[in-house]
C-alpha cells in the first residue's frame, strides 16, 4: 500500500452539499486500494459499554470509487449528519490485503485503541448553511447565448460610429464598428426565444471608444452607439417577458484610457486625486508606454496585459471599492439585470471579491456571479465569491480530442476526471461550458470547417454538468479565426445560413431542457473508452432515468456490443436522439456520429 498517495483535505474534500447532507472525497493511488470504509459519527455521542466504559459511537459506510485518472483513484461518500457536525476517518484496505486507518493526525494501525479515540479523526465542527457554497437554482437550466453587442444585429442606424461600415461587408478588423446595438438585440429576441435559449450573456455594453468596450471609461453609461438606459431597460423586461435572463460583464480589474480618473492622473500627476487608485510605480506616469516593454527596468504603471490603454484598478484601495460596488449594484437594482461575469477575474484580490459578492447578493439575492478564469479555479469557488468560472479547462480538454484528435479517448477521460474532482459538486453543477468564445478562434474554424465535429464537441459539452453557452453565429455556421476574426458581423440572411446546423442547435438544446435534471445531478460514469476505434461512451444516470451517450470520432463505422455498455440486451435500450429502434446484436454507430440512448434496465 502507497501511503504517500492518500490524501484527503478536510473542508475541501469534506463539504457542506445541502442543508442536511456532506460529502465526503478521498484519493489514492491508482490500482492500490481494494476498499474503503467511511467511519463517522457525531462527536458528543458516547455511550456506556457492558464494563461500564463509555465509548465513542460510530457508524461505517463503503465508500464508492467513483472515477480514475493517469494517477489516481477518486472515492466518494454522502452522509446526513443527525446534529450538522461530525468527526471522520477512513479504513482502507490495500490491494495487498494490508489494512491501514487514516484520519486528522495520519497513518495507524486499526485497532480498537485507534478506531475509539476522537484525537485521531478528521472533524467537521458544524455544518453551518452560511458557509455553504450556493449558486442560484435557475442558471442549473440556463442555456446561455453570448452576444458581442457590435456584431449582432444594427437595430437603429442613426446612431451607429460615423465611420460605421456596411453590414458584414469585410472582414471585421480590430478597430472597425459595423454598427451593432441593443435595439438590435430586441429585435431577434424570438429568434433567441425560439432558438431555446434562456439566458444571454452581454460583452461590455458601458461607454469605451473601442468597439470591444473592454476600455471602459463611464461605468454607469450605456454606450450611445449601443443605445441609452431605456433601450437597455427595454431589453431586460422584453427579455424577462421570454423567459430569457440578462448578464453583463463587468470590467473591474482595470479602466480605460479616457476615463476621468486616468486623465486626472495624466494631468496632475503626483498631486491627483486618483493617483493611488491605480498600481502607479513612478511619475510622471507616461501616457501610452508602459515599462514592461522595451526594455525598461522599472514599471511606469500596471495594466491588463501590456495593453497601456487599460491601466490596472487598485482595487485596495476603499474609494476604488466603493467606487466599482456601486457600479455593480445600481444596474441591478435600476434595471433588473440577473448575473455579472467578471473580466480578467483572477487578477483581481480575493478581498475584493468577498465584498462584491456581498454587495451584490445584498441587493438581489438570486444573482449571477460568473469569473473570467482560464485554468483552475478552486480559490474562487469555496462561496464566498463567485458561483461559478468559465470552464476553459473542460474547453481545452474536448478541443483536444475531438478537434485536434491529439489526446486518446483515454486521456480525455482522465483529464475530465480530475478537472471535476477538484471541484465540490455543487460547483460543477452550475461551471460555464462554452467551446468558443470572443476571446478564441470560433469552433467550426478550430474544426477546419468540419460541421460534424462541431457537432460531436457541441453534443459532448451538451451531455455535462454545468450551464453550456452558444457563442452567437455558431448555430448559423459562423467561422473566424482569433480575435477579432472571431468577431464577424451574424448572419441573417436566411439564405447564407447554414440551416442544418440551425436545426442541430434547436434539437440539441430542447434535449438539454428535456433530461436536464439527470444531465445537473446524474453520475458520470464512465463505460467505454476505446483508443484504437476512437469511441467514447458513459452514462449520465440519476434515481429517475440512465442515459447513455455514445461518441465514434473515427471515420470507421463501430459496433459495440451491449455487454461493453452494461446493457442487458437491445431490449431495454431507446434511441431518444433519433428516435428509431436500436439493432439487437449491437450499438452500432456511423463514422463521426454520435447516439443517446434511454436505458430502462
Amino acid at each position: 500500500m502507497e501511503l504517500a498517495g492518500i490524501f484527503h483535505q478536510p473542508f475541501t474534500d469534506a463539504y457542506v452539499y445541502d442543508k442536511e447532507t456532506m460529502h465526503l472525497k478521498l484519493r489514492t493511488k491508482k490500482g492500490d486500494i481494494a476498499n474503503v470504509l467511511l467511519v463517522w459519527g457525531d462527536p458528543y455521542l458516547f455511550k456506556k459499554n457492558k464494563d461500564g466504559e463509555y465509548r465513542w459511537q460510530s457508524e461505517r459506510l463503503g465508500m464508492k470509487k467513483v472515477v480514475e485518472t493517469e494517477a489516481h483513484d477518486y472515492w466518494f461518500a454522502e452522509v446526513k449528519p443527525p446534529h450538522r457536525r461530525v468527526q471522520y476517518a477512513f479504513l482502507l484496505t490495500g490491494t495487498d490485503g494490508k489494512d491501514i486507518f487514516y484520519g486528522g493526525r495520519g497513518f495507524y494501525p486499526p485497532n480498537e485503541d485507534t478506531l475509539n479515540v476522537p484525537d485521531y479523526y478528521f472533524k467537521f465542527p458544524f455544518m453551518h448553511e452560511t458557509d455553504m457554497f450556493k449558486a442560484p437554482d435557475w442558471v442549473k437550466s440556463t442555456v446561455w447565448y453570448q452576444i458581442f453587442p457590435e456584431r449582432f444585429a444594427n437595430g437603429n442606424p442613426d446612431i451607429s460610429p460615423k465611420n460605421v461600415l456596411p453590414w458584414g461587408s469585410k472582414e471585421p478588423g480590430v478597430n472597425d464598428f459595423f454598427g451593432g446595438d441593443l435595439q438590435g438585440i430586441i429585435d431577434h429576441l424570438d429568434y433567441l426565444s425560439n432558438l431555446g435559449i434562456n439566458g444571454i450573456y452581454l460583452t461590455p455594453i458601458f461607454e469605451a471608444p473601442s468597439n470591444h468596450k473592454y476600455d471602459t471609461f463611464d461605468y454607469f453609461t450605456i454606450d450611445p452607439h449601443f443605445g441609452d438606459k431605456e433601450t437597455f431597460r427595454k431589453l431586460v423586461e422584453k427579455a424577462h417577458k421570454r423567459g430569457i435572463r440578462i448578464m453583463l460583464d463587468a470590467v473591474f480589474n482595470h479602466i480605460g484610457k479616457n476615463s476621468n480618473q486616468w486623465q486626472d492622473v495624466l494631468e496632475n500627476g503626483e498631486n491627483s486625486r486618483y493617483k493611488d487608485w491605480f498600481h502607479i510605480h513612478s511619475f510622471p506616469v507616461r501616457e501610452g508606454e508602459n515599462g514592461n516593454i522595451d526594455g525598461h527596468d522599472t514599471l511606469s504603471f500596471d495594466t491588463f496585459a501590456f495593453t497601456t490603454s487599460m491601466p490596472k484598478l487598485n482595487t485596495a484601495n476603499p474609494e476604488v471599492q466603493k467606487y466599482l460596488l456601486d457600479i455593480a449594484t445600481y444596474w441591478i437594482r435600476e434595471f433588473d439585470i440577473d448575473g455579472w461575469r467578471l473580466d480578467v477575474a483572477n487578477e483581481v484580490d480575493h478581498t475584493f471579491w468577498k465584498k462584491f459578492r456581498h454587495a451584490v447578493v445584498k441587493e438581489k439575492p438570486d444573482i449571477f456571479i460568473l469569473g473570467e478564469i482560464w485554468h483552475d479555479s478552486w480559490p474562487w469557488l469555496l462561496g464566498d465569491e463567485f458561483h461559478s468560472v468559465m470552464n476553459y479547462p473542460f474547453t481545452q480538454t474536448i478541443i483536444e480530442y475531438f478537434v485536434d484528435e491529439k489526446i486518446s479517448a483515454e486521456k480525455m477521460m482522465h483529464s475530465i476526471n480530475q478537472h471535476f474532482m477538484h471541484y465540490m459538486q455543487s460547483n460543477n453543477e452550475v461551471l460555464f461550458n462554452m467551446l468558443d468564445s470572443h476571446d478564441t478562434p470560433r469552433i467550426l474554424t478550430k474544426c477546419g470547417g468540419d460541421k460534424q465535429k462541431v457537432k460531436l464537441a457541441l453534443a459532448f459539452t451538451f451531455a455535462h454538468a454545468g450551464s453550456p453557452c452558444i457563442y452567437y453565429g455558431t448555430e448559423v455556421g459562423i467561422d473566424g479565426g482569433g480575435d477579432p476574426l472571431c468577431r464577424k458581423c451574424m448572419v441573417w440572411e436566411e439564405d447564407k445560413q447554414d440551416r442544418d446546423m440551425l436545426a442541430f442547435t434547436k434539437k440539441l438544446i430542447r434535449f438539454r431542457k428535456d433530461y436536464q435534471p439527470t444531465l445537473t445531478y446524474g453520475d458520470l460514469i464512465w463505460l467505454k473508452t476505446d483508443n484504437d476505434k476512437q469511441v467514447v461512451c458513459f452514462l449520465r444516470k440519476d434515481k429517475n432515468r440512465t442515459l447513455l451517450f455514445a461518441f465514434n470520432r473515427s471515420d470507421a463505422e463501430q459496433s459495440i456490443p451491449w455487454d461493453d455498455l452494461k446493457v442487458k440486451n437491445s431490449d431495454s435500450a431507446k434511441n431518444i436522439w433519433e428516435n428509431k429502434p436500436v439493432q439487437a446484436s449491437a450499438l452500432v454507430l456511423p463514422p463521426m456520429q454520435f447516439t443517446i440512448l434511454e436505458i430502462s434496465d
